[in-house]
């Protein structure tokens, strides 16, 4: 199946953020759209990010969602890590089953020149932004030791980059569209689809051949997206009209989708406590205080002289 996911252009229309899952073809088919518009926005404005780097970390996030939705047991847990030589200087995400997903960027101001496609549109240049390097995929069900995975990046603009994990980690031949409509003022609309034929339907020939011409003339994902105003489950109808999908009636579906980071200023005194009690001492007598900053959402927590001198006093009473 092709991988599509670099078209974005300019509108403006509201929308809620949510995660629906569905089959097509009686059930041989599974797919997973999700509305992240609100989630990058919030994204954006936590990191201060630029156009290219909010693009980039909010096709991350969407990744994240789509592959966490497979995921059995509702506080499984998906991490995306980017590690490579560009300009980004590395990308996080962590996305939940339940919908919850946060990440960041090492370079959030990051901005490069948009470059022409071979269709004559401008795109963002994932490629340079992001470089030569890996991705790696970790899931966690929190039932034992999670199962990690790592692949060569294809080009940075994370949706090949995603279907290539998938085809060879996980064996899994899939079809990943991400998009966005984004300026220097907001996020118009972001959003992804996953596409898999399940075990079941792959050796049914006709039904594959007509999925991947569906998928080879998915043009411009992101007007696609627009123009379903929101309506996922028109999105699906409209990009396959053929093969009738149906929405799952499970209890979580449609599945609201936010951005949400489990930091408090409780965790980072519980985090001060990991250093050594000379290095705490040092801050107190210093500076007089403590800053600590979450790196997936940006906030920081200020632990000031009296936590210090408690922390101080506890550690040493366990020496």
């Amino acid at each position: 199946m092709q991988t599509i996911g670099y078209e974005f252009s300019y509108r403006t229309i509201a929308m809620t953020d949510q995660l629906i899952r569905a089959t097509a073809a009686k059930g041989g088919i599974r797919l997973v759209a999700v509305n992240s518009t609100l989630t990058c926005c919030y994204a954006r404005q936590r990191h201060g990010l630029s156009c290219l780097t909010t693009a980039l970390l909010g096709r991350a996030m969407t990744a994240g969602l789509l592959l966490a939705s497979s995921m059995k047991v509702t506080h499984s847990r998906v991490n995306l890590k980017v590690r490579s030589d560009g300009l980004l200087d590395g990308l996080t995400v962590d996305a939940g089953r339940d919908g919850t997903v946060r990440g960041y960027v090492g370079n959030p101001k990051l901005e490069l020149d948009l470059v022409k496609n071979p269709s004559g549109s401008y795109q963002f240049d994932f490629r340079n932004a992001v470089g030569i390097g890996y991705l790696n995929v970790v899931r966690d069900n929190g039932r034992g030791d999670p199962f990690s995975s790592t692949v060569e990046l294809v080009n940075g603009s994370i949706a090949e980059d995603v279907a290539s994990y998938l085809l060879y980690c996980e064996q899994t031949p899939s079809a990943l569209y991400l998009g966005e409509e984004i300026d220097s003022d907001s996020i118009k609309y972001a959003g992804g689809l996953l596409i898999q034929v399940l075990p079941k339907a792959a050796e049914e020939t006709g039904l594959v051949e007509l999925l991947d011409k569906y998928c080879r003339d998915i043009q411009k994902f992101s007007e696609r997206l627009c123009e379903c105003n929101g309506d996922l489950m028109l999105l699906l109808q409209s990009l396959f009209p053929a093969l009738e999908p149906q929405l799952l009636h499970d209890i979580d579906n449609p599945q609201p989708i936010n951005f949400h980071c489990p930091c408090s200023w409780r965790r980072s005194l519980r985090a001060l406590r990991i250093l050594q009690i000379d290095e705490i001492i040092s801050l107190l007598h210093e500076d007089g205080f403590a800053e600590l900053n979450c790196h997936f959402c940006g906030e920081i927590y200020r632990v000031t002289s009296n936590n210090l001198e408690k922390i101080i006093s506890q550690l040493s009473s366990q020496l």
